[in-house]
């Protein structure tokens, strides 16, 4: 029964992100206007206007609204039905505005090729690979808006919560864990033995509640991404920069003496020896959280986008012959949920990868400075 329910899972995602893919294709400029009057040779034209560049990142990428399906009207023309999110948007001249992003609800092109939105207010949107807010007049605009990315961090965090919550309540009943909790309690268990112990010795309680924090926090996020129509969270940047950040600023914050004499004084090498080493210990001290940053950010962006390229392969196909199309149909459901169920592993993988990673640097910045402890800052630095 559990295997039919899995199985119905990865059907649901496949076809939500097919319905995603073919609305945004049905809503491609020229696709059902403009058509000119002395002959049908065009509408063969429009079809091959699709621009797949335009359609992934469009997906991808952050949003004011949050794009839930399309209804196709009367006149054939596809109507985006979208949850509009609040703006919220300070201009040091005006003041603090608040209003619905379904205020801006007519897009045409510029003379750019840049898609540009109706104004309102005195703002208006522009969309080239993101949307951005900025000020009829030209002047600064500060966004502070609850963006789909940000909707989608909301709700991770509830999540999580629920979880920690529901789980500790469990445990102050004194009954034997089961279920949901019982799941809890092994994954808690993995990172305090696997992770948390090896990397931070009989200082590990200290840095656990963090650790486990990142690490639902990143797998909660990553597998919300996957449901059809999810919000790419964890494959933003900045997101992934902001944990990285946190992790360097803990890492930095708890760091000893011998941390940083091993950093900026290493003992028993020549001058330009040290010189050397120290400014390649500097750079890597910096090189640790980009490559936090850039792990995660690449694996969840890469994956999102290659679920939805094989997908949209049905669509090129269908334009070259409407049978080709139809029959790749198949090849491209099925590598869908074989990429699907991958980035299920990927999810818990890149979670417990960005955790480890960060108990490793903090724990050789918080190591003693006896011979042993010497020793494995070392071979740490080393790796």
């Amino acid at each position: 029964m559990l295997s039919l329910k899995r199985l119905f899972s990865l059907l649901v995602l496949v076809f939500g992100l097919s319905g995603i893919v073919n609305s945004s294709f049905a809503q491609e400029p020229g696709n059902h206007e403009n058509v000119p009057a002395e002959g049908a040779a065009p509408a063969h034209e429009e079809k091959k206007g699709i621009n797949i560049t335009e359609l992934v990142f469009g997906h991808v990428s952050d949003s004011h609204e949050w794009h839930l399906f399309s209804l196709k009207k009367e006149n054939g023309q596809e109507k985006a039905i979208a949850l509009p999110l609040p703006m919220i948007i300070y201009q040091p001249s005006t003041g603090l505005k608040i209003f619905s992003s379904s205020h801006f609800e007519e897009w045409h092109k510029d003379a750019e090729g840049k898609m540009i939105s109706n104004e309102h207010e005195g703002f208006y949107m522009e969309k080239v690979m993101k949307e951005k807010v900025l000020a009829t007049d030209g002047s600064k605009v500060y966004d502070f808006s609850i963006t789909k990315n940000v909707l989608s961090m909301l709700i991770g965090v509830v999540l999580l919560l629920w979880a920690m919550t529901s789980a500790a309540r469990k445990y102050k009943s004194m009954t034997a864990p089961r279920g949901f909790q019982n799941g809890l309690e092994v994954l808690i268990i993995f990172i305090r033995d696997e992770v948390a112990r090896p990397n931070l010795g009989a200082k590990y309680k200290k840095f656990l509640p963090l650790l486990l924090t990142i690490f639902f926090f990143i797998w909660i996020n990553n597998l919300l991404g996957l449901l059809p129509g999810g919000a790419n969270f964890t494959g933003n940047i900045a997101v992934t920069a902001c944990l990285a950040l946190i992790s360097f600023v803990v890492m930095l914050a708890n760091s000893n003496k011998h941390f940083w004499s091993h950093l900026l004084n290493p003992q028993g090498l020549p001058f330009l020896v040290k010189c050397l080493l120290v400014l390649i210990e500097v750079m890597s001290l910096f090189i640790k959280p980009i490559a936090l940053m850039i792990r995660l950010f690449a694996n969840m962006l890469a994956g999102h986008i290659v679920i939805l390229s094989v997908i949209c392969l049905i669509f090129i196909f269908a334009i070259l012959n409407v049978y080709v199309g139809g029959g790749f149909v198949i090849v491209s459901l099925a590598f869908s949920i074989f990429m699907f169920m991958l980035e299920l592993l990927v999810a818990v993988i890149q979670a417990f990868i960005f955790v480890n990673l960060t108990a490793v640097f903090i724990g050789q910045a918080v190591e003693g400075d006896h011979d042993h402890d010497h020793v494995a800052v070392g071979e740490g630095a080393g790796h």
